[in-house]
């Protein structure tokens, strides 16, 4: 009996065909994401609506535009909020930015640190004020950690959206933050929303991942979530 893969994924799989081409609706379908995913890059960030109290930064990007063509301009803060920071001791910073898709961040980062920050809260981390980065990458996270003095910083941002995730919001731990960090130096968590890995889950994995990093004092290739309750060793 054939099986009909569309039960067990999203994915654009079985459209099946009208003569040479796909069937109407596949086709209008396929229309109606692609511009979904193209409003979510252009769509505007709106820190107001995330409804916690935050520092607002801005990148170096002046606008959406500069933020597209030129990513290294997303990856550092403008003069001007570099100043509004101040240096302290700190066990993380959590640094939310809209990315390439704000309406991710509008959508999930709420209901993730509703999951996270009680957890924290029972192990008494110090955390620094929250900051939310216009025209932000995942880079700038590092800047901010270090001119706040943040032993590790967790980043969420918009990630690039797909046909079927407008919406994905992914998370970025990095230890000793500071400029020239590079990917191999972090840990990602991607694809946080509902139809992906859900809230209560990825703040548990976050959760067990800062723990890990601030005992062995790393992130990156060398941390790994093996022996997290619910996942494989």
């Amino acid at each position: 009996m054939a099986t009909d893969l569309k039960q067990f994924t999203p994915a654009r799989v079985a459209l099946g065909h009208s003569g040479h081409s796909l069937p109407t609706a596949e086709l209008l379908r396929f229309q109606l994401d692609h511009a979904r995913a193209r409003d979510a890059v252009h769509q505007a960030f709106n820190p107001a609506g995330l409804g916690f109290t935050h520092v607002l930064l801005n990148s170096a990007a002046p606008d959406r535009a500069a933020y597209l063509r030129r990513p290294d301009l997303g990856r550092k803060l403008s003069a001007e909020s570099r100043a509004r920071l101040e240096k302290s001791s700190y066990d993380a910073s959590i640094v939310v930015a809209d990315g390439l898709s704000a309406l991710a961040v509008h959508r999930h980062a709420p209901p993730l640190l509703q999951e996270l920050l009680p957890r924290l809260a029972e192990e008494e981390w110090r955390l620094s004020p929250p900051t939310v980065v216009l025209q932000g990458r995942v880079a700038i996270g590092d800047e901010i950690g270090e001119l706040l003095g943040a032993q590790l910083v967790v980043m969420l941002i918009g990630e690039r959206p797909g046909l079927t995730s407008p919406d994905s919001l992914g998370a970025y731990l990095t230890w000793d933050p500071r400029p020239g960090r590079n990917d191999a130096e972090r840990n990602c968590i991607s694809n946080i929303r509902p139809e992906g890995l859900g809230y209560g889950a990825a703040a548990g994995r976050l959760h067990f991942l800062m723990r890990e990093a601030r005992a062995r004092k790393l992130t990156g290739v060398f941390l790994k979530d093996v022996g997290l309750p619910g996942l494989p060793e």
